[in-house]
């Protein structure tokens, strides 16, 4: 049992939030126009609001109070009092309970009401009007933390960026289905952290995982009222605690026990993070959180009617990055997950969102000034989605240095190339190469591209070659979500068949797409459950979807198993050869001392490609010669790095074609390595004599190794 508040001191305004220092508890809440702000303590189920404290000291626009009688696991939550009049921006209602955006966790979940509203739902005046219904039994509660942890020896794998295959994964969906997690921390991250997992992905060769949402978040109500859940998560409320439904143990150690073990693996974690927006939505939407502490402070309210948003992420609202306390909310959320839960790195969801200072995206926006000289996260990973949903808010290539991007070129490209698509084959090639077109003016580097065929928005490989339409009916909102230009093929038939030539032809467009991918230069993306074909029946937008569409699958078959080895193979290879993951970008230039140049683009005819070459719409063949001199690396001693020579061939065409392998010198042979024509896509024919034809057949890629002894 609780037992009631007795002794209140001033506390301090910094840090925000509900900070344990051993001896008691500061509270800590910014709200700039509020007029009176209480704390609200409930029992220990959360059921029962047991005391209100009203937090009398105010600094710096921080209301604050020190509880020396306040213990971790208390819970609570603030009642904010402050003007009502929308359309002068203010929302203030103090019979609504809000969250503390500052809150490490966060106990419970919603039940919907019309109670969560700040004016009365279904009145003629809408959001003008007044709601005076308490939300509290149906909001979740704030709880305060203790903090400590044993982290040991765990240090930052800091994997090197051109060494990086980043693999993307819902917490939930990855480990529901799986057979070897116990059936008790399936869809968690304890399953996240357990042996069968943690060998899966060493095995499969990936460097970092990129978690989807992990920060609290809500279930819209309008999803529940359907019986379907913000699966995806991209729906934040809470951005410094992880949500409690991935929580087995409903301990905040849990999440740092799976960083830990990831750790441990020589894996790093990547957060999925959404600070563009928040789950409380448009002006009518419900007052949760920073809707009910300072509306006009939090967000983007439009200048001519204060009362409705700006919306650049088609969420309904955009948070206010000109005001600095929420410009510090943000930061102070990126460097707790950094320095008390041992993160590697983030994915900005809808990036371009925190670029506007005004109308305007610009990329360089006090956001980015102050990440850039930030001492913690200037030193981690910072992967933009280079995009939002406003005029001008697509900015691929425009991001500043320190920064990578979400190449949605490079899919598209790919896509469309494999999908057999003419007048692709330059598109191609600079997709490949790094996309130093839109890289190397800035000065970045290869890895500046996060290049991806597939991810979570969208088909899953297994669906991109078995898909010409999007079949999203389960999430019942009459098929008309989700993208319809998907640049997919499904090979002749929609759907799954039991025809064994489409079958086969979709294992090979499969492997096409994974050679591509894991050859090209920049850093890989693999979307978890491609390599074990992973379907979503599809389903091109499961947000919405908590259920067998979107868990993985871990039952392996023949076919399933071939899949997975081979994208082993691939990752392998790249991880051997450091030539396919430059840390610069390649040049077309004579290397000293070779007479060859460091990359050269060939015809089936085995000539290098011309000008007339490259303009040729009907060509879907080509060639790549990569010389291993080009790695332009070092070792742990400064010594220059050489690789072996590659010959990579790429057919998208329908037909078989007759590719003379090309000699750059005496008696050179190439060895054949792999060949996607194949179902284990292992070459089958040993070595070639230079100037001799391969055999390439139609819709395939095959990749060659110049024989060291044939350079002597």
């Amino acid at each position: 049992m609780v037992a009631p508040i007795t002794a209140v001191w001033p506390g301090q305004p910094y840090p925000q939030g509900a900070t344990w220092d051993g001896q008691g508890v500061n509270f800590a809440l910014f709200s700039e126009h509020a007029e009176k702000v209480e704390l609200c303590i409930f029992d220990e189920r959360g059921r029962r609001e047991i005391q209100r404290i009203a937090l009398t000291d105010y600094t710096d626009q921080i209301w604050h109070c020190y509880l020396p009688e306040a213990r971790p696991g208390l819970l609570y939550g603030y009642r904010v009092h402050g003007p009502y009049r929308p359309e002068a921006g203010y929302r203030f209602n103090p019979n609504k309970l809000m969250l503390d955006p500052y809150a490490r966790w966060l106990d419970g979940a919603i039940a919907w009401s019309d109670a969560h509203f700040g004016y009365r739902v279904g009145h003629e005046r809408a959001d003008l009007s007044f709601d005076r219904r308490d939300s509290a039994r149906g909001m979740p509660k704030c709880r305060v933390v203790d903090p400590a942890f044993t982290w040991g020896d765990d240090r930052p794998p800091r994997v090197p960026w051109q060494q990086m295959v980043i693999y993307e994964l819902h917490v939930k969906g990855y480990t529901m289905n799986h057979p070897m997690v116990p059936p008790a921390l399936r869809g968690t991250y304890a399953a996240l952290a357990t042996a069968p997992v943690v060998e899966h992905l060493k095995r499969l060769g990936v460097t970092a995982v990129e978690l989807m949402p992990v920060h609290a978040f809500v279930d819209d109500r309008r999803l529940v009222q359907k019986g379907l859940r913000n699966y995806w998560g991209y729906n934040s409320i809470g951005y410094f605690a992880p949500d409690n439904r991935y929580c087995a143990s409903g301990r905040l150690s849990e999440f740092k026990t799976m960083v830990k073990a990831l750790h441990g693996a020589g894996i790093e974690v990547i957060l999925d993070v959404v600070y563009n927006h928040t789950a409380e939505g448009d002006h009518l939407g419900p007052t949760l959180c920073f809707r009910g502490i300072d509306n006009s402070a939090f967000y983007r309210l439009d200048p001519g009617e204060p009362r409705r948003y700006v919306d650049f992420t088609g969420c309904g609202n955009t948070l206010n990055m000109q005001h600095p306390r929420v410009l510090q909310l943000i930061m102070d959320s990126l460097r707790y997950w950094v320095t008390e839960m041992h993160v590697d790195g983030f994915r900005f969801d809808l990036a371009s969102a925190l670029a506007r200072e005004l109308h305007e995206v610009n990329r360089l926006g006090a956001f980015f000034d102050v990440v850039c000289q930030d001492p913690v996260l200037s030193q981690v990973k910072l992967i933009a989605e280079p995009w939002d949903l406003g005029e001008g808010g697509y900015q691929v290539g425009n991001f500043p240095v320190g920064w990578t991007e979400w190449n949605d070129k490079y899919r598209d490209t790919m896509r469309a190339y494999w999908k057999g698509d003419s007048g692709l084959i330059g598109e191609f090639a600079r997709r490949f190469t790094g996309s130093s077109d839109l890289y190397s003016e800035s000065r970045r580097r290869p890895h500046a591209s996060i290049n991806f065929v597939t991810c979570h928005d969208g088909f899953t490989l297994e669906d991109l070659v078995s898909h010409n339409e999007k079949h999203n009916e389960a999430n019942r909102e009459n098929n008309h979500d989700g993208h319809n230009h998907n640049l997919s093929w499904n090979c002749g038939v929609e759907g799954p068949t039991d025809d064994p030539a489409i079958n086969a032809l979709r294992a090979r467009q499969k492997r096409n797409f994974l050679a591509t991918l894991l050859l090209s230069q920049g850093v890989p993306m693999l979307l978890a459950g491609d390599e074990l074909a992973h379907s979503q029946r599809g389903n091109n937008n499961a947000y919405c979807q908590d259920s067998e569409i979107s868990w993985i699958d871990w039952e392996l078959g023949r076919e399933r198993e071939r899949l997975l080895q081979f994208t082993q193979r691939m990752i392998r290879l790249r991880r051997q050869h450091p030539i396919f993951r430059r840390r610069s970008f390649f040049r077309g230039e004579l290397l000293p001392g070779t007479g060859i140049k460091d990359i050269t683009w060939l015809t089936p005819s085995g000539a290098e490609m011309g000008d007339d070459d490259w303009k040729k719409d009907y060509a879907r063949c080509l060639g790549v010669y990569i010389a291993g001199e080009a790695v332009a690396q070092t070792d742990l001693y400064g010594r220059p790095l050489v690789d072996d020579r590659f010959l990579i061939l790429f057919n998208a065409h329908h037909g078989d074609i007759s590719f003379r392998l090309p000699d750059f010198g005496s008696g050179s042979r190439w060895l054949a390595l792999m060949d996607t024509a194949y179902e284990d896509g292992l070459a089958r024919d040993g070595a070639f004599n230079a100037g001799s034809d391969y055999a390439l057949q139609s819709r395939s890629v095959v990749l060659l190794q110049e024989q060291k002894a044939a350079r002597r």
